[in-house]
Parts: structure tokens; C-alpha cells; sequence
């Protein structure tokens, strides 16, 4: 009976500290995630568009709203090399880029109306070009297309990396310029994608992209809690 108790307080000693242990490399993780995220957020601007349905007709609706958008922003931003000049530019011109997309709705013969805001959203893992962003809340201009209910269409306004159809989806010297100035070298290893990257690097990135995008779905599950009540 006392060998017993004994064995059992030798396995909680054991026990304890791998716990603990644990716990603190979790935290460590959760932080490190929390920084890149915010680092990133910090140093871009995406583009998110919404389709009103995932019909045919409303899919290249958005692709034709989409070019639209980033022709008008790409000429109004040019030569902008700080985040916080360029958002601040996107704020105050919300209304125009309504204006622009709508234009394209009503040349299209369609009634929907498009709505333009700014914000922090959340996005899923991206790929452009060999640049990955794992998931995470981003700084973004979101414009919504009717309900809204489509599939939706992602980029990065600021830097420039949205791509046309015109465009060969490449990530210029002048872009990555920018990046580096924002982003430390660390973080930059962890977004550029290539064949040999290394495997801590691909662990970095999965630690970023697995607590983000858990992030993503408690806030998504606490809002519908909230609209349900």
C-alpha cells in the first residue's frame, strides 16, 4: 500500500513538471504567432472583394470590380512607400471607391451595390507569387458586392501585389524593397516560399499559421454567439 503511494507521488513529481513545461513552450508559441502577425498586419494593406453569389455572372462581376479597384488605387498610391500614409489615403477614400466600383456594376446592367470600409479582417493562408501570408487579422480594404454571400478574392494593396489578369504575378525588387524595410529578416524567411526551405522555417511559419487561424475561428464562433442573443 505504501509502495503504492509512493509510485503514485513519484509519477505526479514526473508528471508536474512535463506539464508545466508544456504549458510555457505553448505560451512562447502563442506570442511568437501574436508578433509575426502583427508585424505583418503592421507593414501591408490587403484587398478583400465579395461577390454577391458564387453565380457565374457575379463571379466575373468581381474579377471586372476587382481590376477596376486596383487600376484606380494603383495610380492614386503610386510612389506611397508607408503604411500609414497609404491607409490613411484608403480611409478617406472610401466613398470614391464605391464610386468606381459601382460604375462597373451599372455598366455591367446590374443593381447591386458595392460598400467599401476599412478595417482589421481575418484571412486564410495565401500564396502570391513565392510569397506565402500565414493566416491572420490584417489591415485591409473590403468592399462587398450585393449580399456578399459569393466566394471571395484576396491580394495585398500595400505593398503592391494585387495582380490582373494583365499582370505576371511577380514580385518586383521596388516591392521587396519596401517588405524588408518593415519586416525583419526572420520574418521575411518565414513568408518567402521556395523548394529548399528549411524545416525550422516551415515549423515557424505552421506555429504562426495554426494559432492564427484558430484565432480566427473563436472569433468567428463568439460572433455568432453574439448575433444569436
Amino acid at each position: 500500500m505504501l509502495n503504492a503511494i509512493y509510485k503514485k507521488k513519484e509519477r505526479i513529481k514526473w508528471v508536474k513538471p512535463v506539464i508545466y513545461t508544456v504549458l510555457f513552450l505553448l505560451f512562447l508559441s502563442v506570442c511568437y504567432a501574436e508578433k509575426v502577425n502583427r508585424d505583418l498586419s503592421d507593414s501591408m494593406i490587403r484587398l478583400h472583394i465579395v461577390a454577391t453569389s458564387d453565380s457565374i455572372q457575379d463571379q466575373s462581376l468581381k474579377y471586372r470590380v476587382r481590376d477596376a479597384v486596383i487600376e484606380y488605387m494603383a495610380g492614386k498610391m503610386n510612389g506611397l512607400r508607408d503604411k500609414t500614409d497609404a491607409a490613411s489615403f484608403i480611409s478617406s477614400h472610401l466613398h470614391e471607391i464605391e464610386q468606381v466600383a459601382n460604375e462597373i456594376i451599372s455598366r455591367e446592367g446590374m443593381t447591386e451595390i458595392a460598400k467599401a470600409s476599412f478595417g482589421k479582417y481575418p484571412f486564410p493562408s495565401k500564396q502570391y507569387a513565392n510569397m506565402i501570408l500565414p493566416a491572420g487579422f490584417y489591415d485591409a480594404l473590403k468592399i462587398e458586392i450585393g449580399d456578399a454571400k459569393g466566394r471571395n478574392w484576396w491580394c495585398v494593396m500595400f505593398p503592391p501585389l494585387c495582380f490582373t489578369e494583365d499582370t505576371k504575378g511577380e514580385l518586383d525588387e521596388e516591392y521587396m524593397s519596401i517588405l524588408k524595410e518593415q519586416l525583419s529578416e526572420e520574418e521575411m524567411e518565414i513568408i518567402l516560399s521556395d523548394g529548399d526551405k528549411e524545416i525550422p522555417v516551415e515549423i515557424r511559419f505552421k506555429i504562426v499559421e495554426i494559432f492564427q487561424e484558430s484565432k480566427i475561428k473563436l472569433a468567428g464562433l463568439l460572433k455568432g454567439i453574439i448575433s444569436i442573443k
